[in-house]
């Protein structure tokens, strides 16, 4: 799953963004898992996931519209609303709940991903071939059944990774019209088809994977049905909308996140979860979700060696224009 970039603190909390579930909550977590530093471990994982000499190009190179999406600041909430989509599907929620440590560790697993999507973004064939084998790899021991709809899963189903992939680009497009980039239709259709390589990469099918705006948009249409919030879904949400702690500053900047991340969603995904639609993006709100972004994108460039990481990637994109 994508990443969210915000350093959580103590503070307030927000209760209209809280798991509805019985459940919610009930499980006991250690230590504060929000004070073991998201923007420091992630911050380390994109630097050590840019390579300092690439072999070659990777999948997608400079000149697509995978990398200059990478580089919208809309990108937190591209994350964030593209694991509120992930979660409806129970199947897909019913995984991470039985096989990860997101209840005790979420900073390892968002670091972790954001490592795997930059590496896959920005690494050479061979680094994205190598990452994408051992998540395939993972995925061989994630299996089980779903609590709620009594059905199998597999990590590694196709139809799985499928809506992971789907809500990941999807979210992309919704975020970046939102608060970030619009593409034109053209370049929309051209990300979209750009993306099919790294839904291959994981194991599914080139055949099944959509490759425009409109076929992506039939494909999520024709999951809808089976999609629902389960308490796992509310529970894990609501620790993504409603952190354990937030410092003032950072609360401020996580709600504008937050906010714009539920905006994004289609009416029918914030009806499943029963939150209400947050004030309306007019052009004044949505300066002030940029000038959070902007702040939250600073503190991530502040971090050790993410400086270096983007200059190896501006270095990249002018050695390919001067060729």
């Amino acid at each position: 799953m994508a990443d969210t970039t915000f350093r959580p603190m103590t503070g307030p909390r927000w209760p209209q963004y809280r798991g509805s579930s019985p459940q919610a909550g009930n499980t006991a977590v250690a230590v504060d898992p929000y004070a073991t530093g998201l923007i420091e471990r992630s911050a380390a994982a994109y630097a050590s996931a840019v390579p300092d000499d690439a072999a070659d190009q990777g999948f997608f190179g400079p000149g697509s519209v995978t990398w200059r999406m990478s580089a919208d600041l809309a990108l937190p909430v591209a994350g964030l609303r593209s694991l509120l989509m992930q979660a409806l599907h129970p199947l897909a929620m019913a995984g991470v709940d039985q096989h990860s440590d997101w209840r005790r560790d979420p900073v390892g697993r968002l670091a972790a991903t954001s490592a795997y999507l930059t590496t896959v973004t920005f690494g050479d064939q061979a680094a994205a071939l190598r990452a994408a084998a051992r998540v395939r790899r993972i995925h061989v021991h994630v299996r089980g059944t779903d609590a709620v709809t009594g059905h199998p899963y597999a990590a590694g189903d196709p139809a799985l990774l499928l809506w992971v992939h789907a809500s990941l680009v999807d979210s992309a497009l919704a975020a970046g019209s939102l608060v970030g980039i619009s593409l034109s239709a053209a370049d929309s259709d051209r990300y979209v088809a750009e993306m099919v390589a790294a839904a291959e990469l994981v194991g599914v099918p080139r055949s099944l994977v959509p490759s425009s705006v409109p076929a992506l948009d039939l494909y999520i249409a024709s999951v809808r049905p089976g999609l629902r919030s389960t308490p796992a879904a509310a529970e894990s949400m609501a620790r993504l909308l409603d952190p354990p702690g937030l410092d003032q500053d950072a609360a401020e900047i996580w709600q504008d996140v937050r906010d714009a991340a539920i905006a994004a969603l289609p009416r029918w995904a914030r009806q499943l979860y029963g939150y209400a639609m947050p004030r309306p993006m007019t052009p004044g709100r949505r300066t002030e979700v940029r000038q959070s972004l902007g702040v939250l994108d600073a503190m991530f460039l502040g971090q050790p060696g993410v400086l270096e990481a983007r200059q190896r990637i501006t270095l990249r994109t002018r050695t390919a224009r001067s060729t």
